[in-house]
């Protein structure tokens, strides 16, 4: 332990610079409203606003950016320039490995197909294309307003206090710091994108390792209550929300107590960031409890907190970064997977296995379903397609129930997580999308055995 600290309540005037921005952030990521006859965040519903202001150019701009980002990231990967290389904004945009200027270039041309509407069906139908072009109209509307509200919830103390007090329930359990619980929630009732980038962000300020930011990004970006309610309604099951969306609960809590203890995940580097080093400082030294640590702490950090200038500087650079450097990938991998989804028995074959596994822990029509168990992997929306005519009640509900478990979707989630600063890539996400999904169907199963779901 630290040596003994004598605790003197903050002044006012720094306890009211914690609390106010932090009151506000609160409010925007986890109060949930009524919007448009459904429940909803005040970020979603800001987002909802700007998608629906930007709505009539939204393609057309998405079609630019996109474009640009392939032709300034091969004229910057061929000849070097030095108003790219010698700029520390466009050098972080344009400057990247000879696999994401491929995967750019290749973005563009499946947008500006879609936007011109010509060319091959497979690429610019609305099952496949059209349908990537609708998820980044809504994914840039989002980290448009988050990308300058973040900083409300995440640089003012608020993660400092809910860290140190929820140390000792997150530690045992997950493995992870307190302060993750602000991650949770943001994406449990707001956007689970939005979860991503809080984690991406705090993993690359030093406050959580790699093991553990991993961890958070991979199995604690849950999706909203809102898209569970979608995802029941589609598949018929909403009569039985409740129990629906306890096991749910349930299941997410247990996989993540058992992989975090066991690999993939265990064996990920347990070391902060490099550049930065740690910064997190959770444990409280003697002579002070955990809130008074908490609170300590807290108001020190809303100290430091960013003026109005620096807020729209580091929001422009954010939503730059996620505008040029994420689109064109979800729009290649996104266009792919729906491609092979649609279009191809390739999800059928590969889900063999999940049918037997199904046949074995009694469900009906295994086999029939065994693609949605995978399909999660390229979309969160296909499972729930694909399982929609099936006629067992009971694996519908749980087919649904572990669609939204598993949220690890290369179309976003996926995406976010492969182009951070976080060290995991493509087989790293596969192993543990396959892992959670086979530690998590029998406990859905047995779960809703328990709740008596039948059919």
């Amino acid at each position: 332990m630290n040596h003994q600290i004598i605790y003197s309540k903050p002044p006012k005037e720094k306890l009211l610079k914690f609390i106010i921005p932090s009151t506000i952030g609160i409010f925007l990521f986890l109060f949930p409203v009524y919007w448009k006859e459904s429940v909803n965040i005040p970020l979603g519903v800001i987002s909802d606003v700007f998608a629906a202001l930007i709505k009539p150019v939204a393609s057309l701009g998405l079609m630019l950016v996109i474009t640009a980002s392939a032709i300034l990231s091969l004229i910057s990967y061929l000849f070097k320039p030095k108003f790219i290389m010698e700029s520390k904004l466009l050098s972080r945009l344009f400057v990247t490995s000879p696999a994401y200027v491929a995967t750019r270039i290749l973005g563009s041309i499946v947008t500006i197909m879609c936007y011109f509407k010509v060319g091959p069906e497979i690429i610019i139908s609305p099952d496949t294309g059209g349908t990537m072009m609708g998820l980044l109209e809504t994914l840039v509307a989002w980290f448009f307003a988050a990308s300058f509200l973040m900083p409300l919830l995440m640089d003012y103390g608020l993660l400092e206090l809910v860290g140190t007090i929820l140390r000792d329930f997150t530690r045992p359990l997950f493995r992870i710091p307190g302060r993750a619980t602000i991650d949770l929630l943001a994406s449990w009732v707001g956007n689970c994108n939005v979860g991503v980038v809080l984690t991406t962000q705090q993993y690359e300020k030093g406050y959580y390792t790699a093991r553990e930011a991993i961890t958070i990004a991979t199995c604690f970006s849950a999706v909203s209550l809102p898209f569970c309610l979608v995802i029941a309604a589609m598949l018929g099951v909403d009569d039985n929300f409740v129990p629906f969306y306890t096991i749910l609960c349930i299941t997410g809590v247990l996989s993540v107590v058992i992989m975090t203890r066991i690999p993939p995940l265990n064996r990920y580097p347990n070391e902060y960031y490099p550049p930065v080093g740690k910064q997190i400082q959770e444990e409280e030294p003697e002579g002070l409890t955990k809130f008074q640590w908490g609170l300590k702490l807290a108001v020190e950090k809303a100290e430091k907190g960013l003026n109005m200038k620096e807020i729209i500087y580091n929001g422009v650079n954010t939503w730059l970064g996620i505008v040029f450097s994420l689109t064109p990938i979800v729009m290649s991998f996104g266009t792919l997977a729906l491609i092979l989804a649609t279009y191809t028995p390739v999800f059928n074959w590969l889900s063999l296995p999940f049918g037997y596994y199904m046949e074995l822990l009694g469900l009906k029509e295994a086999f029939q379903a065994a693609p949605a168990t995978i399909v999660g992997f390229a979309d969160m929306f296909i499972p729930a397609i694909l399982a929609a005519n099936i006629a067992s009640y009971k694996t519908r509900f749980v087919i649904g129930i572990l669609s939204l478990v598993q949220i690890i979707y290369l179309t976003e989630v996926g995406s976010l997580i492969m182009t951070s600063k976080m060290p995991i890539g493509f087989k790293g996400l596969l192993a543990i999308f396959l892992q959670k999904t086979i530690i998590s169907l029998p406990i859905i199963v047995l779960l809703t055995n328990l709740f008596g779901i039948t059919g």
